[in-house]
């Protein structure tokens, strides 16, 4: 089932927003269009869009979606395209919204330890700025010098400091909203407490544009940490660098990085930057502190203990400060270093952290099962694992092959208690496995706040829920809801 836009409703929409908006650029051309069909889900289909639109304000984003409703267009939001899940791929002849021209910090503030940022900003300059001032923004995806804040909160984003510092939400205190029919909501602020009512900051953090579009956000930052100290761990199984990771988390230990990488991606890695890795390994941990003072010494090497009691066969720490860097790039760039072998599918399950071996033998036994090439890397420490299926770029039997592998993965994570995703998002390309996942009863909570906040079912339809039992039409779903034109 599609969506339906109207193209005589597209067309009247693009000339309403020249005439009201004329300092908003607009990418009406085809082949403008088509840099915004996918973001970087491998074997993803997805529509052209209609147009694409770069507002620069709150107000011209309020403006876009009151046309948009008042025109029954579907609006898809986008940031910087680096998703791994289709939610903000183009939706056919619908309006791409893309807010990377909204990319300015408001303000730091010191005294509050936090920022107010619009959502265009890509997380690497925010992490900049703020530490130009003594302070830290946690939420560190790998794709940190590329995505914008936006994305991740639009998804809720993780990465390598999930274990200590948590995902995106956790640092989010308050944002401002533009609702489909354009009304401006203000919610949270910079209190770090506040049990007002329902927490409606948290109900947009993750919900990958299909409740509103993000305008600014307000993030909690703390003091800047210590430098981080980093120790690698090589061993001769995955079972035995799983092991190592469950008896760290029952030790009680909680380091700002706890990363595993198994054989293929070492070798991946170790073939593009030359780090001096262990490539006859069949696993590799990066656990790194940034306590203070001794206590960095002292968090790895009660971080040594368990792995040796693992069976970790041969361990490095980083000489200094800059050598820790070169090791942590190396990490970020995992995927990359993959990509230069074929086509990537990365995907994004998560079990509890106990589970974590069993995890990665399901991932062995299904990948091996199938023949497909497949290597694993990830946020062990939280057990979100990122298992990336490779294949040859003309392999014309990639696609299905995706698609049977990684439903057999999903299908061994929630047997573990576990989810489908952990941080990519469910997007367009895990929806059929969100009822799988959370149930009928939780998804229909989840309709009925999408119908109540999106009537007219234009923000990102089909994106995270299935589209409803009939095909998208505004206008009808507008009078069953008992609205006016």
């Amino acid at each position: 089932m599609t969506v339906r836009t109207d193209p005589a409703a597209l067309a009247a929409l693009l000339e309403a927003i020249r005439h009201t908006l004329p300092a908003v650029r607009i990418l009406a051309d085809a082949g403008d269009r088509e840099s915004y069909r996918l973001d970087e889900t491998a074997y993803l289909e997805a529509g052209l869009p209609g147009a694409v639109a770069f507002p620069m304000s709150t107000g011209d984003v309020s403006a876009l979606l009151m046309l948009a409703s008042k025109h029954r267009v579907p609006v898809v939001p986008r940031g910087a395209g680096t998703g791994l899940s289709g939610g903000a791929a183009g939706i056919e002849g619908a309006l791409t919204v893309v807010m990377t021209r909204m990319d300015r910090i408001l303000e730091i503030d010191r005294a509050n330890l936090c920022v107010v940022t619009q959502p265009g900003i890509i997380n690497a300059d925010l992490k900049a700025a703020v530490a130009a001032e003594g302070l830290f923004y946690a939420p560190d995806p790998a794709s940190y010098e590329s995505c914008s804040i936006g994305g991740n909160l639009g998804t809720n984003a993780g990465g390598l400091c999930c274990v200590k510092y948590g995902q995106t939400r956790d640092a989010v205190l308050g944002l401002e909203v533009v609702l489909a029919d354009g009304t401006v909501l203000r919610t949270g602020g910079r209190n770090v407490k506040d049990v007002a009512g329902y927490s409606l900051t948290h109900l947009f953090v993750g919900s990958q544009g299909t409740l509103g579009i993000i305008t600014e956000a307000t993030l909690r930052l703390r003091p800047a940490p210590g430098p981080r100290a980093t120790l690698l761990v090589f061993f001769d199984s995955l079972e035995a660098a799983g092991d190592a990771v469950a008896r760290m988390t029952s030790d009680g230990l909680v380091p700002v990085t706890l990363e595993l990488m198994d054989r293929e991606t070492i070798r991946a890695v170790e073939d593009w930057h030359h780090l001096g890795l262990d490539v006859g390994a069949a696993a590799m941990l990066m656990v790194e502190s940034d306590a203070l003072g001794a206590g960095a010494s002292a968090e790895l090497d009660r971080a040594e203990t368990a792995s040796l009691a693992a069976g970790g066969r041969s361990m490095v720490r980083a000489a200094d400060v800059q050598e820790a860097d070169w090791l942590r790039q190396a990490r970020r760039l995992a995927l990359r270093a993959l990509e230069r072998q074929g086509t990537v599918r990365m995907e994004d399950v998560g079990v509890p952290r106990a589970r974590v071996p069993e995890l990665l033998r399901a991932i062995e036994r299904s990948t091996a099962a199938h023949g497909v090439r497949c290597a694993t890397f990830g946020h062990a420490g939280d057990g979100n694992l990122h298992p990336n299926l490779i294949f040859d770029r003309d392999d014309p039997d990639a696609s299905a092959l995706t698609h049977v592998v990684r439903d057999e993965i999903f299908r061994a994570a929630l047997d573990l208690g576990g989810t489908v995703t952990a941080e990519h998002g469910i997007g367009a390309a895990r929806r059929d496995w969100l009822p799988i996942q959370v149930g009928d009863p939780a998804v229909a909570v989840m309709r009925s706040i999408k119908d109540a906040l999106d009537p007219l079912g234009i923000l990102n339809p089909g994106r995270v829920l299935q589209l409803p039992s009939v095909a998208i039409d505004p206008v009808s779903r507008l009078e069953r809801a008992g609205a006016g034109p």
